[in-house]
C-alpha cells in the first residue's frame, strides 16, 4: 500500500498535518494499511473512529458475556441492545465470508499506537446517542419499515458473489449499510451520516498533536475532510444529547389511559357499577389475553405467561412502563441466559429455531410480543369502553 491510494488523505492546516485514513470494517487491506501507515507516519496521536462502548466490545469480546441483563431491563435499553446485536449479526455474518473480524482495523490502528507509544483517542460518538437520536427522528411507519429491514437481513442465507465481495473489501461496510438506509429514510440521514461526519471532524481537530493519523470509515472520508479544511469550529453540544419525548407524544402517553379511566367512572356514574364493572371485566381481558398469548408464542417460562395477564391490564393504563418490561425482566429471573447463549447469540438470531432456543434471544420475544398484544389489547378494550359510552 502506498499513501497514493485513496484510502489515505493528508490535509494540512495551522500548522499541522491530519492524515485521514478510511478503511473497511471487516478488511484484511484495511488491517495492513493502518498499520503501515502509523508505523511510517509516527504521529503525535492516533484518532480512531470508536467510542468508550465500542472500543469495550471490540478490545474485551468476552465482556459481551458479562452483560447484566436485568440491569438492561431495568434501565429500559432492551430495544437498544437488540438493533446492536443486529448490527453485530450483520458484520459477523460479512466479516466470515471476508475472513476478518469487524472492526480489527480499529483494533489494529490501537495495537499499532500502544507498540509505538503514541497516544490514542476515540474519536466517535456514544453509539446510543447515534441509535437513539435515529429512532427519535424516525416517524412511526418508518420505524416498523427500518425494523422489518433488519430483521428480514438476519435471515437472509444467500451466499455474496465474488465481485461482492471485492466491493466490500475496498469501502466501510457499515457506513455503506447506513448509506443505504439513509436513502430509504432520508429523515435520519443527517442522525446516521451527517451528524457523524461533523462529530468526527470536531473530535479529530480537538486531538492533541500536531501531527495525528485519524482512522475511520471509508464512507466518512470526504464528510470529515470537507469540514477540516474549512477550519471551523463547530459545537457538538446539540448532537451529543437525546431530544426529550415530544409533548405531543407525552400527551397522547397520558391522555390515552385518562380517558378510559375517565369513560368507565362516567358509566358507573350514567349506568351503574354492574356496567362498570363489566366494563372494567373486558378491559382486564382484552389486555390479558393477547398479552398473555404474545408471551405463550415466545415459549416464555409460565410465570411470564402469568404475569403478562396481569401486568397488561395495568401498564397499559400508564406510559411509564410497558408490559414487554415487566414480563422481559421475569424471564430474565427465571430463565437467566448462560454464559454459551450469550456467545451463540449473534449465529442463533440467523435462525427462527434460535431465536426460542437461545434463552438470551427469548428474552427479547419476551419482552416485544407481550407487549405487541397489550398494545393491541388496549386498543380492543378502549373501543368497547367508548363503545358503551353513549
Amino acid at each position: 500500500m502506498s499513501e497514493g491510494l485513496s484510502d489515505v488523505e493528508y490535509i494540512s492546516r495551522d500548522g499541522r498535518l491530519i492524515v485521514l485514513v478510511g478503511t473497511a470494517h471487516i478488511s484484511q487491506q484495511s488491517v495492513d494499511l493502518v498499520r503501515e501507515i502509523i508505523s511510517r507516519e509516527k504521529p503525535d496521536n492516533v484518532c480512531v473512529e470508536l467510542d468508550e462502548r465500542r472500543y469495550r466490545s471490540l478490545a474485551e469480546r468476552s465482556s459481551f458475556v458479562t452483560l447484566d441483563v436485568r440491569e438492561i431491563v431495568r434501565k429500559k435499553q432492551l430495544s437498544t441492545l437488540m438493533v446492536n446485536l443486529i448490527l453485530a449479526a450483520y458484520q459477523k455474518k460479512l466479516g466470515g465470508q471476508l475472513g476478518v473480524l469487524p472492526g480489527a482495523e480499529m483494533l489494529a490502528a490501537i495495537e499499532a499506537a500502544e507498540a509505538a507509544d503514541i497516544p490514542v483517542s476515540l474519536c466517535d460518538r456514544d453509539v446510543r446517542v447515534t441509535l437513539r437520536r435515529a429512532w427519535h427522528f424516525t416517524s412511526l411507519w418508518k420505524k416498523g419499515h427500518l425494523l422489518v429491514a433488519l430483521i428480514a437481513g438476519l435471515f437472509d442465507q444467500q451466499e455474496i458473489s465474488e465481485e461482492k465481495l471485492a466491493e466490500l473489501r475496498r469501502q466501510d461496510v457499515l457506513s455503506e449499510l447506513l448509506r443505504e438506509m439513509g436513502e430509504a429514510l432520508p429523515e435520519i440521514k443527517k442522525v446516521l451520516i451527517d451528524e457523524r461526519d461533523l462529530f468526527l471532524a470536531e473530535k479529530i481537530r480537538q486531538t492533541p498533536g500536531r501531527h495525528v493519523v485519524a482512522v475511520v470509515g471509508a464512507g466518512h472520508v470526504a464528510g470529515i475532510s470537507a469540514r477540516l479544511k474549512a477550519g471551523k469550529v463547530e459545537s457538538l453540544d446539540d448532537i451529543s444529547s437525546i431530544p426529550p419525548v415530544s409533548g405531543y407524544w407525552k400527551v397522547i402517553g397520558w391522555g390515552v389511559p385518562a380517558a378510559i379511566v375517565t369513560a368507565l367512572v362516567f358509566i358507573g356514574w350514567s349506568k351503574g357499577a354492574d356496567v362498570a364493572g363489566a366494563n372494567l371485566r373486558f378491559w382486564i381481558l382484552a389486555n390479558g389475553i393477547p398479552s398473555a398469548l404474545g408471551a405463550l408464542i415466545a415459549l416464555a417460562h409460565p410465570l411470564t405467561v402469568v404475569g403478562a395477564f396481569f401486568a397488561a391490564p395495568v401498564t397499559s393504563l400508564t406510559p411509564v412502563i410497558g408490559a414487554g418490561y415487566v414480563t422481559a425482566f421475569i424471564q430474565v429471573m427465571m430463565q437467566p441466559p448462560q454464559v454459551m447463549e450469550f456467545e451463540s447469540a449473534l449465529a442463533d438470531m440467523a435462525t427462527v429455531r434460535g431465536w426460542w432456543r437461545n434463552k438470551l434471544l427469548k428474552v427479547f420475544l419476551a419482552f416485544f410480543l407481550p407487549g405487541f398484544g397489550s398494545m393491541l389489547g388496549t386498543w380492543i378494550g378502549g373501543y368497547e369502553i367508548f363503545s358503551n359510552l353513549f
